[in-house]
């Protein structure tokens, strides 16, 4: 089986959505709905606002502990964060575990999203 989609969700949408929109054009991904981006493989993220009051990882809380995307090399992954830096996001530093590259994005709720090069 092959993964069909994600649901993230967020704390604010109105925080989210401009750093989910940005991260996900850069990485291949196109918006088909409002709050839900698709890309070739056929692979969907949908946007969810929690509901207020509720705890992380809850039902209906916001949470998950992190996403991977493998970018095709280096020069790929510094575009990306060339383009979430220039649209004003916080950009880690990239980290070499073992023989990969890695940068772990966080969206405005903490969420880690991986972007990493494989050897």
């Amino acid at each position: 089986m092959k993964l069909d989609h994600m649901v993230v969700m967020v704390r604010s949408l109105e925080a989210s959505l401009p750093w989910y929109e940005t991260l996900l054009g850069l990485i291949g991904f196109t918006r088909s709905r409002p709050h839900i981006w698709g890309n070739d493989d056929g692979v969907y993220l949908d946007l969810k606002q929690a509901e207020p009051g509720t705890r992380d990882y809850e039902r209906r809380g916001p949470g998950l502990n992190h996403l991977g995307f493998t970018a095709l090399d280096e020069a790929d992954l510094d575009r990306v964060r060339a383009g979430m830096q220039a649209a004003g996001f916080e950009v880690p530093e990239k980290q070499h575990i073992g023989k990969e590259i890695v940068t772990f994005f966080r969206d405005p709720d903490g969420m880690r999203i991986e972007v990493t090069v494989y050897s």
